[in-house]
């Protein structure tokens, strides 16, 4: 088994909210399935770190969950800043039951295992906004982050941690997810999020941890070959 990733497919085929109104988002959807059935086989995972779907409703999400349904291999998703149509678990879970979407598991506080690894990861936040209510947000993220790796630990497995916000873009630091990240000894993060010219300011090591930016634009519309 290979393990794949590729973040922000901003699909909506459920919404009225096309991608291809930006530069070098034209045909998307069919740029994302060539590639993806040219490298991932029926026997690999791919992790979809965010912004899945512009649906606000959980169901209105469905025709974009099929797309991804109907893709080669498994796939595990986490939340992006996007992602207005994710509730709880419970609900995530009895969605793709009842929808037969059978090759799409969600992490959410939580970790699975493939093979020697255990992903697990979470949203995170935005690096440069203030506030109180912000910074809240921020310690919430920092504790499910945490969460998160505990459970990859406590499988026996390697952890491979996946957020949708970088905790380090340009000059910004996110001090309270990084602070996780070096408590457990994480030497390598895998992210979205950053779009378009942005791309030129995403970080590629901070601090003796490695960046690996995943977000469509960014990898020509192409899942990245992670191990």
């Amino acid at each position: 088994m290979s393990i794949y990733a590729i973040s922000d497919l901003h699909l909506s085929f459920g919404s009225d909210k096309p991608m291809d109104i930006f530069r070098g988002w034209d045909n998307y959807e069919e740029k994302i399935k060539a590639n993806w059935t040219r490298l991932v086989t029926e026997n690999d995972m791919v992790i979809i770190p965010g912004d899945i779907s512009w649906a606000l409703k959980l169901e209105d999400t469905l025709a974009d969950f099929k797309f991804i349904d109907s893709l080669p291999g498994k796939k595990i998703i986490l939340k992006g800043n996007h992602d207005l149509w994710w509730s709880t678990m419970n609900k995530l879970n009895i969605f793709f039951a009842e929808n037969k979407i059978e090759s799409i598991k969600a992490v959410f506080n939580s970790a699975i295992v493939v093979e020697d690894k255990a992903i697990c990861g979470t949203r995170g936040w935005d690096y440069a906004s203030s506030g109180e209510s912000e910074q809240k947000v921020r310690n919430r993220e920092a504790g499910r982050l945490e969460a998160s790796i505990k459970a990859a630990i406590d499988t026996g497995k390697e952890p491979l941690v996946f957020l949708h916000f970088p905790p380090v873009y340009a000059d910004f630091v996110c001090d309270e997810l990084m602070e996780i990240i070096k408590k457990y000894d994480i030497k390598t993060i895998y992210h979205g999020h950053i779009h378009g010219a942005g791309c030129h300011n995403a970080v590629g090591e901070y601090d003796g941890v490695k960046f690996k930016l995943l977000s469509c634009d960014c990898v020509d519309f192409t899942p990245q070959f992670i191990c």
